[in-house]
């Protein structure tokens, strides 16, 4: 028996908009994740909402960190989660 892969909802706001940013985030940690993911949603919402979730567990709030996250952080959060191991490339090195 395998286990059964995460699955990740991006909840967006369709008053502000916001399907197609929901849609390039699904889009950016299904090219970098592939069969590693079970699922990723997109869920309509509305208030301003801008969550992003990882078998329920919040991983990104656009009201709690006052922003949009960029593809690289939501990236990283989950390889953190679902294969800590995992080299994301240029995502992981510094710039600086």
């Amino acid at each position: 028996m395998t286990a059964e892969r995460p699955r990740i909802t991006v909840e967006y706001c369709t008053g502000c908009r916001w399907m197609l940013r929901a849609a390039w985030v699904a889009q950016e940690l299904l090219s970098t994740f592939g069969e590693q993911l079970g699922e990723v949603a997109l869920v309509p919402g509305q208030g301003g909402v801008f969550d992003i979730r990882l078998n329920g567990e919040l991983l990104w709030s656009r009201q709690e960190e006052g922003r949009f996250p960029e593809a690289k952080e939501i990236k990283r959060r989950v390889r953190d989660m679902i294969d800590p191991s995992r080299d994301l490339g240029h995502i992981d090195r510094k710039s600086e």
